[in-house]
């Protein structure tokens, strides 16, 4: 009968799904009549930006909507498993603790939030099999050093033994994809299980899920805001966009014919791999039926170079060095920064691309070496001669939030930036601050908001604006896109060169994404292990890679 069922119905099949959230007073609606179906053994990829809907519903499958505040108003969420179960009809959570683990499990977006941190992460694995199953201590140890083998974590003994801190941020996801694989269930929900991963990570973590999904015969729900990801891995595909399924179909066939104009969108705001467009198409763009931008010309770009190029560098760094601890950081690195330029600096978390961004607001010590700003050494500067520098130098952080207080309306946030530095009457500084909101794209009332009441890319230009109030000389973007939707990054991506073109600044953009360095910069540098492995004009490097390692950075780009 089980075989019966599992060959003829979806493991899981969503029908007519209908969620509101309860805010402001009122329910608002947004999940809207969402259906979409998942057979065994196959890998469906649920795809939209932040806010379309697409977490929502995978909460609603596993039964971890918040109480009070949310509801299902209508629709069914059949699991058919040994028997055919609505989920939505389940009322209490002990009978759901019943199907989580056993029947489906989730890997969530960020696996340092989701591992407990005073905990061994074996010992994390081991809790999930006693709670779930009737295995011994010594059986749930072995069986949790199997499953550790099977993610292909190196040393699995020393990883049960770790803490989460101890662990690379690859390592900490597949630590997590072995809880969820721990108690064998039938369906796995993937929840952008590589959003905060570089490429090459991110390459091998796709790979062991579809490595994991085909022997274990999985049905998935893979969810991404990112088309490239999707196509990497899943075998049909469902486009969610403001609560409502848009398309859905064989992967394959969407990605060579999209038939709704948002899916066309999600495929176009990625860089392209060939070519340069003046700027990149946005979901906006495509509602205006704006679906071609001309591309810069390669004599175009040569001729900027050739004047840029032939000026002083504003900022040379000459065989820096930082350890921190016992562990060499950044280790002898050479190069400069032209007026006017963008240099891109690419390489995986940990390569020393970020810690080059502080040493040279000198916010880290250099074990030797020197920084020289318009031919100022930065390195021999006291505190309040540093200060003065720092007007001229800004940064822009991966995470507004963090770097915002949440207690303070982001105008005063931004206008604490003048105070400190002394610029402007104390009268203007208000208005000044008001006029940069509206510079980055948004509104004067904004000022008197706090920074949990704005999404992820207006949070972004709020840290732009903050950079750029200023008006510096020189911005470091310090992995300033990373974090974003695809539609949303490539907005930020249009307005960063807009900025530059009219403040006219010289720009340091560090990513661990080769193709959006290489669509924004002029020249771009690759580090590894704290050196610089290969530097050369953007394109040239990118279509004709040296070392090996830029090679698979690049391979790896979805």
């Amino acid at each position: 009968m089980t075989d019966n069922i599992q060959s003829i119905k979806p493991v899981l099949d969503v029908k007519n799904l209908r969620i509101s959230f309860f805010n402001d007073g009122e329910w608002h609606q947004v999940i809207k009549g969402v259906s979409f179906q998942i057979k065994q053994g196959k890998i469906l990829g649920l795809v939209g930006e932040s806010g379309s809907g697409k977490s929502v519903s995978s909460l609603a499958v596993m039964g971890l909507l918040p109480q009070g505040i949310s509801r299902i108003d209508g629709g069914q969420i059949w699991l058919n498993l040994d028997n055919e179960t609505d989920l939505t009809k389940i009322k209490s959570q002990k009978e759901y603790a019943k199907i989580r683990g056993m029947k489906i499990a989730m890997i969530f977006q960020e696996p340092m939030t989701s591992l407990n941190p005073v905990l061994r992460c074996g010992n994390q694995v081991l809790e999930v099999l006693l709670l779930h199953t009737s295995l011994s201590k010594k059986e749930a140890k072995k069986k949790v050093l199997t499953l550790f083998e099977e993610v292909k974590l190196p040393n699995p003994q020393r990883v049960f033994r770790a803490y989460p801190h101890q662990l690379s941020g690859g390592q900490k996801q597949r630590v997590m994809i072995a809880m969820a694989l721990a108690c064998e269930p039938n369906l796995l929900i993937a929840d952008e299980p590589t959003t905060a991963l570089d490429v090459t990570i991110q390459k091998t973590i796709l790979e062991l899920l579809k490595d994991l999904q085909k022997r274990r015969n999985l049905a998935v729900l893979f969810i991404s805001h990112d088309l490239g990801v999707i196509g990497k891995i899943a075998d049909d595909l469902a486009v969610i966009y403001k609560g409502e399924i848009v398309e859905q179909g064989k992967t394959e066939e969407i990605f060579a014919n999209p038939q709704h104009i948002y899916t066309k969108a999600l495929l176009a705001s990625r860089p392209p791999k060939d070519g340069r467009p003046q700027r990149l198409l946005s979901v906006n763009d495509f509602i205006n039926n704006i679906t071609q931008i001309p591309f810069v010309s390669n004599n175009e770009r040569e001729e900027q170079h050739k004047s840029m190029y032939a000026a002083d560098p504003l900022l040379k760094v000459r065989n820096l060095r930082v350890q921190y601890k016992h562990v060499t950081a950044v280790d002898n690195v050479n190069f400069e920064v032209y007026r006017g330029e963008t240099l891109g600096l690419v390489g995986e978390s940990g390569c020393g691309k970020t810690t080059i961004g502080r040493s040279i607001l000198q916010l880290v010590e250099n074990k030797s070496g020197d920084v020289i700003f318009d031919g100022i050494n930065l390195s021999s500067l006291s505190a309040k001669q540093m200060l003065q520098v720092r007007k001229r130098i800004q940064i822009i952080f991966q995470d507004p939030y963090s770097s915002l207080n949440p207690r303070m309306k982001i105008g005063k946030a931004i206008e604490e930036v003048l105070n400190v530095h002394n610029v402007g009457q104390k009268t203007q500084r208000r208005q000044m601050v008001m006029q940069m909101l509206e510079r980055v794209g948004l509104e004067r009332e904004h000022y008197e908001r706090y920074p949990h009441q704005f999404s992820g890319g207006q949070r972004q230009r709020i840290g732009i604006a903050r950079a750029l109030i200023l008006n510096p000389e020189l911005v470091i973007g310090d992995e300033s896109v990373s974090a974003l939707d695809v539609s949303v990054q490539a907005q930020i991506l249009n307005l960063l060169n807009d900025l530059k073109r009219e403040f006219l600044f010289t720009f340091i953009f560090i990513s661990h994404d080769l193709a959006v360095v290489k669509y924004m910069s002029d020249r771009m540098l690759v580090m590894q292990k704290g050196i610089i492995v290969e530097q050369n004009e953007a394109d040239t490097l990118y279509n004709h890679p040296q070392t090996e390692y830029a090679k698979t950075l690049i391979e790896a780009i979805p």
